[in-house]
């Protein structure tokens, strides 16, 4: 019998260098997450400077940075979606959105939607948008006093931008969108295909509001292997790496965060946006006008990311060739929908490319505006508030 080919001894060497490292790595990560971590996110300090109801308004401007030194001098207001919350901006330290804003001396705003009750189920998008978001901007513009400020908008919180800059271009500046579905006739998504044949209206009725652990469920459906296992999988093989593991329970605490949206707007959105594609088309009607795409003169820059199974490309890239103005820009980048705020190749390309443009685009004087007292606005009422039978 001749000698065996494979080498014995080296296999039982490769074995306990092997069990070594796992012990030691096992040993280093059992003391990391023995110890106190630090996992805030929105860790940036701000102050809320205006709240209508549930919805609050934060200022995010260094009391340090006097209003003459800004290379950026009209304000920004960013707008975040309904689902989840917008401390995805400010989510980790060195790769936070509005940290960079500030340093590039933006007088930034950002609007938290808060938490949604059961008496705000009633609520409609033209309640968001020509409601809480236009008074947001009119206290910005009597605090500053301009008549224009520059806005930015995510996920459906672009779309809600794209709706305002259509029905009053004359308050905004220069529009940012960034992931933001405008083309909903499109099958590159699942999460597309799926909502042209959900009944909303037996949701709605079921739940009132959208609870948001139900929209997180369909959104962990739509790539199961990679969200629901491969990162768990990620997250033990780093688990030696605090570094790692702060950023992981920062993201995971953001993920489970998740608002419920209020269940009339779920339904418009829903119907008239997934089902009837009526905002690409200039359709849509909010509180008795047409928002019509022709009306955003403004400067658009278009951003969105090659690899978002949420909003894909296709329900992105037309939105450029619908509006009225010609000073547009798409940029995709090679990303994913979260990725696009949070991931080190991103930042890179992401905030520095808004910050350049708007620098650039913000080189003509916002005009001002004679201070004068602000007639009363009514308030405003969900839309045909019908008493819960439940």
């Amino acid at each position: 019998m001749g000698k065996p080919k494979i080498k014995v001894d080296s296999i039982l060497a490769k074995l306990a260098e092997d069990a070594e490292k796992a012990q030691t790595r096992a040993t280093k990560a059992s003391d990391i997450l023995l110890e106190k971590l630090d996992t805030r996110i929105a860790a940036t300090p701000y102050e809320v400077v205006h709240q209508v109801d549930r919805v609050k308004l934060k200022h995010y401007e260094t009391k340090a940075r006097s209003r003459s030194s800004r290379t950026i001098r009209t304000p920004l207001l960013v707008v975040y979606a309904l689902i989840n919350r917008e401390t995805m901006l400010d989510l980790q330290p060195g790769r936070s959105v509005v940290k960079r804003f500030m340093d590039a001396g933006i007088d930034l705003y950002m609007i938290d939607w808060g938490y949604p009750r059961r008496k705000d189920r009633f609520l409609t998008i033209d309640d968001h948008v020509n409601g809480y978001m236009d008074d947001m901007v009119d206290f910005i513009c009597e605090k500053r006093g301009i008549d224009q400020i520059n806005l930015m908008g995510i996920c459906m919180g672009g779309s809600f931008c794209v709706m305002y800059s259509a029905l009053h271009p004359e308050k905004i500046k220069n529009l940012i969108t960034t992931v933001t579905p405008t083309n909903f006739d499109t099958n590159e998504g699942l999460l597309h295909i799926w909502m042209r044949d959900v009944n909303v209206d037996k949701i709605v009725e079921a739940h009132g509001n959208m609870p948001g652990d139900l929209m997180n469920f369909g959104f962990l459906l739509l790539n199961p292997a990679r969200l629901m296992i491969d990162k768990y999988v990620g997250f033990v093989e780093n688990m030696d790496n605090k570094n790692f593991v702060e950023n992981f329970v920062r993201m995971e605490k953001w993920i489970f965060d998740s608002p419920d949206v209020p269940g009339e707007t779920f339904r418009q959105f829903v119907k008239d946006c997934y089902q009837k594609n009526k905002l690409i088309n200039s359709k849509l009607e909010l509180g008795g006008r047409r928002v019509d795409l022709k009306n955003i003169t403004m400067p658009l820059l278009n951003i969105y990311g090659q690899f978002d199974h949420l909003v894909p490309p296709g329900a992105c890239n037309l939105l450029t060739s619908r509006v009225g103005t010609q000073d547009v820009e798409d940029l995709r980048l090679m990303t994913g929908h979260i990725g696009i705020y949070v991931s080190s190749k991103s930042q890179s390309e992401f905030t520095p490319k808004i910050i350049s443009w708007l620098a650039e685009h913000d080189k003509s004087k916002t005009k001002k505006i004679i201070k004068k007292k602000k007639p009363t606005r009514k308030k405003r009422t969900p839309a045909k508030s019908i008493p819960n039978k439940s």
